[in-house]
């Protein structure tokens, strides 16, 4: 099976950043999607951001578009998610997927294997 690890979440002020990491095992890294998504109290799993198999497309939430950015390094299987600017609505548990294709997509049903998630929370 493909695992996935998250670290970098934390305790952070509102206007700070965070730069979250996932390094993925099992799979061939640079043949597939992947992406982030939030899961904050009391709601469902939000997409945050997407990118295709090799880098070349992105695609964002509208809530952090211009904040977060995506990327990858497919040498070293890892995924990672920058957070400039973070307010207190970021504060969840992040989550990163694989997903089953290649081209980027918010769409949850196209991610099959996840990893366990890193808190990120922000304070006012």
């Amino acid at each position: 099976q493909v695992q996935l690890v998250e670290s970098g979440g934390g305790l952070v002020q509102a206007g700070g950043s965070l730069r979250l990491s996932c390094a993925a095992y099992g799979r061939t890294f640079s043949d597939y999607a992947m992406g982030w998504f939030r899961q904050a109290p009391g709601k469902e799993r939000d997409f945050v951001a997407a990118i295709s198999w090799s880098g070349g497309s992105t695609d964002y939430a509208d809530s952090v578009w211009g904040r977060f950015t995506i990327s990858r390094d497919n040498a070293k299987n890892t995924l990672f998610l920058q957070m400039n600017s973070l307010k207190p609505d970021d504060t969840a548990v992040y989550y990163c997927g694989t997903a089953n294709r290649r081209t980027a997509t918010g769409r949850q049903y196209s991610y099959d294997y996840w990893g366990q998630g890193t808190q990120v929370t922000v304070s006012s």
